[in-house]
């Protein structure tokens, strides 16, 4: 049954667990997926390069790429998280603390006004507020009554540059802030029907954290943004070329139990930031209203430009271009060390999708910073063309440019009667190096060219290892390893 609006993220992980009844237990698969990359990312050697004059000219707006901490996945009764939770549970402690005073808000009063000054807990009754963008100050707690009773809606009059909320100090930043039980709706309707709903660079979306240092955003709905549901940013996106990042970025933030819909770019998203839990979370039916029509790359979830330390996990997308994209663009740092743990595509073009934009081809320069994913029990269900972004080929998996990569229990779903062109489904390609790629189960892509294929040329991939896969009704060829891959092998493959 496709998966509706009203869908409730709270049941993503029985929904996911459903699909990995013959697999390891959760606590085996994720030690597994940690010995395996732990084992590929000692492996990882960087390039020494010389620093240009103009590399210590960007230094005075941007961070170089510094090394990455490596950290684990737990597992306990409540589920899998990053080891460093812990940083964010004595945290909120700390916030409790600080949050002392109380605020009750009821539509028509100032919001604006209770939120001064910070230290507070605020309690926005039952109700829509017309607002026309909501800064929160530091020590502070924004609690609504619920998802649909507690609306905060921007004002027909709002510039298309606005927030429906934020964080008070881009540039100085804040910290210690919960958004907790709210709907947030960014009134796309204002807008021409035609026109580009965003204004440029980190603006326009329902919630932003830019430059926050341990917010917590919990069982909140967004609606409509011009640009993202939930950004988690730095003051300003940065372009300033592979191998450097932008300065402040937010840390320790963790996004729970929420949800959106009709987003012009992403629905959830995080860029040049560190330490970032997501979990428990829906998104679904973008716009792609930020881009031109046709070519939307709207993602229920996107671990952007210079993220790193970044878990996903137990999340849910359905009809986006993609479900999960690991990314950057081409003159910015890849997104790396990036974790997820359960995730349902449905529908979805590209279901998970990780790539360096612009270090591809064999010409392009290698990326310095495309590195450390792994990827534990995922699944893809009917990835579709779309009008979203309609030359995109539906693709389940596709690795491009990112070295160190563990991919540990994927399962898809296609459909045998839809059309895929004769074309492959998953796709190991363009300069990826030491995948790693077990416990594989495809079905019913009867029409594809291949379920799974390791791409060569001259930018073949290299070091790709691919066990224990299963493929039924996936065509004459459901593996295809190029001749030109030969550093590409495979063991333990059935067919049927």
């Amino acid at each position: 049954m496709p998966l509706k609006r009203s869908h409730d993220p709270k049941t993503n992980m029985h929904l996911i667990e459903a699909y990995f009844k013959d697999s390891l237990p959760l606590l085996q698969a994720v030690e597994e997926t940690n010995s395996l990359f732990f084992a590929s990312a000692a492996e990882w050697k960087p390039e020494e390069e010389k620093k240009s004059l103009f590399d210590v000219l960007k230094s005075l707006w941007t961070r170089r790429e510094e090394p990455i901490q490596l950290h684990r996945t737990l597992v306990d009764e409540t589920g899998a998280y990053p080891d460093w939770k812990p940083v964010l549970d004595r945290e909120y402690s700390v916030l409790e603390e600080r949050a002392v005073s109380t605020v009750y808000v009821k539509p028509g009063d100032d919001i604006q006004g209770a939120l001064s000054g910070g230290g507070k807990t605020i309690y926005l009754a039952e109700g829509t507020y017309i607002v026309d963008e909501l800064h929160v100050p530091s020590n502070t707690i924004v609690r609504g009554a619920g998802v649909g009773k507690t609306i905060l809606k921007l004002r027909d009059t709002a510039p298309k540059r606005s927030f429906v909320l934020t964080n008070e100090n881009h540039v100085k930043g804040n910290h210690h802030i919960l958004i907790e039980g709210l709907t947030l709706d960014w009134s796309l309707e204002r807008l021409h029907p035609d026109e580009k709903s965003s204004s440029g660079n980190n603006r326009s979306s329902c919630l932003t954290f830019a430059n926050v240092t341990y917010g917590w955003i919990r069982n909140c709905d967004a609606i409509n943004p011009g640009l993202h549901c939930y950004d988690v940013s730095s003051t300003l996106y940065d372009y300033s070329g592979d191998g450097h990042r932008a300065r402040g970025g937010s840390r320790f933030v963790w996004i729970d139990g929420c949800t959106g819909t009709g987003f012009g770019d992403d629905g959830v998203t995080t860029h040049h930031s560190d330490y970032i839990f997501i979990s428990n979370c829906f998104m679904c039916d973008p716009s792609g209203r930020s881009h031109k029509k046709g070519i939307s790359n709207s993602n229920g979830f996107e671990v952007d430009d210079g993220s790193r330390t970044v878990w996903l996990v137990n999340n849910v997308s359905a009809r986006c271009f993609g479900g999960v994209e690991i990314k950057a663009h081409a003159t910015s740092s890849a997104a790396a060390n990036v974790h997820i743990i359960g995730h349902l595509s449905e529908n979805d073009n590209r279901s998970f999708n990780f790539r360096h934009i612009g270090h591809h081809a064999a010409e392009d320069p290698d990326s310095k910073t495309a590195r450390f994913i792994t990827a534990t029990r995922i699944v893809s269900i009917h990835p579709i063309y779309t009008e979203l972004y309609a030359v995109s080929k539906p693709r389940v998996l596709t690795v491009s440019a990112y070295h160190h990569v563990v991919v540990n229990g994927l399962r898809a779903v296609g459909d045998p009667a839809y059309d895929y062109k004769n074309l492959p489904v998953a796709g190991i390609q363009y300069k990826a190096k030491h995948v790693h790629i077990r416990d594989i189960a495809m079905r019913d892509f009867a029409t594809a060219g291949a379920a799974l294929k390791v791409f060569g040329g001259a930018n073949k991939p290299e070091y790709v290892t691919i066990e224990n896969a299963r493929f039924v009704n996936c065509g004459p060829c459901p593996l295809s390893i190029s001749a030109g891959a030969t550093s590409a092998s495979s063991k333990n493959t059935t067919t049927a």
